[in-house]
């Protein structure tokens, strides 16, 4: 697709494989998770190359620079190549899951399911409460 020709957002953030499915990146962008430019936007809007995305998918947040634009989803390969992801996002979304894997090891967790006889006893010590 050449640079000249229009593409909605929603559809690119799909070819770019961000979102799964185009009603999902239509949602996340009605929801405010998306934002071209630093302003929220609708889904029919059409981004250039050179415009600055800021996005959340999961529990990632990514600020990416559209490179190309494309509207066909092709392999996970050549869709990295619509955007560059700035290197100060890169570094948040690996603080941020290095976070997440450190606070992963301080929540206790038994080894296995309490059985019927164990639950029983779990539910009289919490109704005693």
């Amino acid at each position: 697709m050449s640079n000249s020709e229009k593409i909605r957002l929603d559809k690119w953030l799909w070819a770019a494989r961000f979102y799964k499915t185009r009603s999902i990146a239509k949602e996340a962008i009605d929801g405010g998770k998306v934002h071209l430019n630093g302003q929220r936007c609708k889904p029919g809007k059409e981004p250039r190359v050179g415009d600055v995305i800021k996005l959340r998918a999961g529990w990632d947040e990514r600020i990416v620079i559209v490179k190309q634009l494309n509207d066909k989803r092709q392999k996970a390969e050549l869709a990295q190549q619509l955007y560059e992801e700035t290197p100060e996002s890169l570094q948040a979304r690996e603080e941020a899951s290095a976070n997440r894997k450190a606070l992963r090891g301080a929540m206790p967790r038994p080894d296995h399911r309490p059985d019927k006889k164990q639950r029983r006893e779990i539910l009289k010590h919490k109704a005693d409460y």
